[in-house]
């Protein structure tokens, strides 16, 4: 019974299916769906019927299995599909190596519909476009890589790793003095350890160029602040005339023949300011030493300035940024290492001023006590120049608007001379005429213009001043001054009022977006004991919500429930200095969190605000409340307010000096009461916001500007406002 049913199994499947299925089947060892074993249904045991014996003809039967040993699934999969006779074997083979070789995709690289343009995209370029990319992806060969052998360049960098002692290179860079380190190890060993600091470990790049060209060596491995280099094949150490060459070359530009006409017209023009200074820590052209220039110069003045008619002296804000921006291009024309003692540099700067606007000194590294600050106040007291840029690495000195060239001074001064003399001839001749004239017509007629005609038209016509009227007169006259300064300080007081005006209009605006949530009255409470152990706890904890100048915003409540998530307590710390405002700020707290306020301590860093989630807590959906001010708008809001407090306090004391000087002048008797001025009393400014800027376009301009704005726009019967009341 049991072979019948395997021999109408057998009958009802094809030959290739029956044996595909069963050897499925007894390779996962499951049951087929009638139920019988798959053990028994191995080709061993099958019959051999007239319909299946080209399938188990030992002809037509695959090679064992331990012939074709399948590497991949792919080849598994060829190889099932081989042992199943279900492809002939010239087909199969024709078509294996396109088989095998295809690339397969995997399901956890499936390409998205919208990635299938950019991969077709990727593929269209040709040839060329491939190679073009995969060159840009290699890095520049070094001069070591170009120079050396594969085997050689790996025989260095394997004797570098047992390096263990290393030179430092300071501050100030390859010093000669490191130079003669660098030397006096190459005598014993062909390769240094270099080890950098500061300015040149940021930049490796800088530093290898630095390194190759100062000391004539390979750099053949760098890594971070590390560096190895070789000596070279043919080193025969270090000779004294070819270090002074080397300085002869080091004062050319690193390019060398490469250098631009204008790179060249510039080294031309330091060659006549002094030696350069050769130990410079950056490429390009080597600037002349300043340390090396007299500290003196006999007869040094501070050179003559004359400015043009119509000029104005000082420079506007973008002549300021074009002179920076013109200056950050340059080279250093000079390097400087001392404080004082700066003539002869002066001298050198008047002569570069007459080839260049600017003069660039870079501050010397790695020398101690070096003041950048009392080097530019000395150098603009000798020059008389303008400083654009000052800090720990350049100084940059303009020449000024006023400069007049040496040669063009000297002739200015010699022409003042003659001027001079000729006055002084012209005075004696004068003197002359005066000592001849006789006495008896000196007593008739007075000289024009003289004190004794003064005297006599005094003696005819005139009248004597009593000495009550003279006091009288300077009376009125330092009445008029005072006069003048109470309406200028109107003027200062009207413009403050329209200012302090455009910042409360403008506060407003912001704060309309400011919806506080009120008090919910049905909320959970804490004991005494529970807030007592909260409120230790609370202190104890290190982890803090800082409360700065912006105050409460979305963000201070967002951290506020992300610190819930973790712990039921919260600790604030604000560095507000009134205990009202941080009790106001506690409160706001509270409604916008939800949380219970626990204790509100002074603790050195300012007052800690302790917060205890609640028993019931449930985080909220949104840990972001959109009633409350963005952190943009909280700090633009915190800035209005220090304005509008800054401009209040300047409004009453400017109120306060003009009720002190017009008492004093006796004016403030016929003022009124209603005539007083009212701080907060804003429709009697209403005219002033019309010669003003709206508060969308508000900026911190100059007050000169906007007094004179308003003091012309405004007619004079307007200036004198009310005053506002005595505080």
């Amino acid at each position: 019974m049991r072979l019948s049913m395997k021999s109408a199994l057998l009958s009802t499947l094809p030959p290739s299916s029956s044996v595909l299925l069963f050897s499925s089947y007894s390779k996962f060892k499951l049951k087929s769906p009638l139920g019988i074993p798959i053990r028994a249904l191995t080709s061993s045991s099958l019959p051999t019927t007239r319909d299946h014996d080209d399938l188990f003809d030992p002809l037509s039967l695959p090679a064992p299995q331990h012939l074709h040993k399948a590497t991949n699934a792919i080849e598994r999969i060829a190889l099932r599909l081989r042992n199943l006779g279900l492809a002939s074997t010239t087909d199969l083979a024709d078509a294996e190596d396109d088989f095998l070789r295809r690339e397969w995709l995997r399901p956890d690289q499936a390409l998205f519909p919208w990635d299938k343009g950019q991969e077709e995209d990727a593929e269209e370029p040709g040839e060329q476009q491939k190679e073009m990319l995969k060159k840009k992806n290699v890095n520049a060969s070094t001069l070591a890589e170009q120079t050396l052998v594969e085997e050689e360049l790996r025989r260095l960098r394997t004797l570098g790793m047992s390096l263990k002692e290393k030179i430092t290179i300071p501050k100030a860079g390859l010093t000669r003095a490191v130079l003669d380190r660098i030397h006096r190890h190459w005598s014993n060993c062909e390769l240094v350890r270099l080890k950098f600091h500061e300015f040149l470990a940021q930049n490796m790049k800088l530093a290898h160029q630095i390194v190759e060209h100062r000391t004539r060596g390979l750099v053949i491995w760098r890594s971070g602040s590390y560096m190895w280099v070789y000596r070279g094949k043919n080193y025969q150490g270090p000779v004294e005339s070819d270090a002074t060459s080397m300085e002869k070359s080091e004062a050319v530009w690193w390019k060398g023949e490469n250098m631009t006409p204008e790179e060249a017209e510039f080294n031309r023009m330091l060659d006549g300011f002094g030696p350069r200074f050769v130990e410079w820590w950056g490429t390009g052209i080597l600037p002349v030493d300043a340390d090396s220039l007299p500290p003196m110069v006999p007869g040094y003045k501070t050179p003559l300035r004359l400015l043009p008619a119509g000029m104005r002296p000082q420079l506007t804000n973008d002549e300021l940024t074009n002179m920076r921006k013109l200056a950050k291009s340059l080279p250093c024309h000079f390097a400087l290492g001392r404080n004082r003692n700066l003539q002869g540099l002066a001298s050198a700067i008047l002569r570069l001023w007459e080839k260049s606007l600017v003069a660039k000194i870079g501050v010397k590294r790695g020398i101690v006590n070096t003041n950048n600050e009392l080097m530019a106040q000395e150098l603009k007291a000798l020059t008389g120049g303008t400083l654009l840029l000052r800090n720990k690495y350049y100084i940059v000195i303009y020449r000024g608007k006023d400069f007049v060239p040496t040669s063009v001074a000297a002739v200015i001064a010699e022409r003042q001379e003659l001027t001079k003399q000729v006055q002084d001839v012209e005075e004696k001749v004068r003197c002359k005429a005066l000592d001849s004239t006789p006495s008896g017509e000196d007593e008739s007629t007075a000289q024009a213009g003289s004190l004794a005609e003064f005297y006599v038209a005094q003696a005819c016509w005139g009248r004597d001043i009593s000495t009550e009227e003279r006091e009288r007169m300077m009376q009125e006259v330092a009445k008029a001054k005072n006069a003048k300064l109470v309406k200028k300080i109107e003027c200062k007081l009207a413009v403050a009022q329209a200012k302090r005006l455009r910042a409360e209009k403008l506060l407003a605006k912001i704060e309309a977006s400011l919806l506080p949530v009120g008090p919910d009255y049905d909320k959970e409470t804490i004991t005494d004991e529970e807030r007592v152990m909260f409120r230790s706890v609370g202190l104890r904890m290190k982890a803090y919500l800082p409360l700065g100048i912006r105050g409460v915003f979305d963000g201070v409540i967002e951290n506020m429930h992300l610190h819930w998530k973790h712990r039921e307590l919260v600790k604030l710390i604000t560095k507000q200095k009134t205990l009202a405002f941080v009790e106001d700020t506690a409160r706001l707290l509270e409604y916008e969190s939800g949380g219970i306020l626990v204790a509100i301590d002074k603790v050195p860093k300012g007052f800690s605000l302790i917060y205890y989630r609640g028993k019931n807590y449930r985080r909220p959906m949104t840990l972001r409340p959109r009633n409350l001010l963005t952190k943009a708008k909280a700090l633009q809001r915190s800035v209005v307010m220090q304005r509008h407090e800054a401009l209040s306090q300047h409004v009453t004391e400017l109120g306060e000096k003009i009720e002190e000087m017009k008492k004093k002048l006796g004016l403030s008797q016929d003022l009124g009461t209603k005539d007083r001025w009212n701080v907060e009393d804003h429709n009697q400014i209403d005219h002033i916001s019309e010669f003003t800027q709206s508060e969308e376009e508000y900026s911190d301009g100059d007050d000169t500007d906007d007094r004179l704005t308003f003091c012309n726009e405004v007619p004079e019967s307007e200036w004198l406002l009310p005053l506002p009341a005595a505080s």
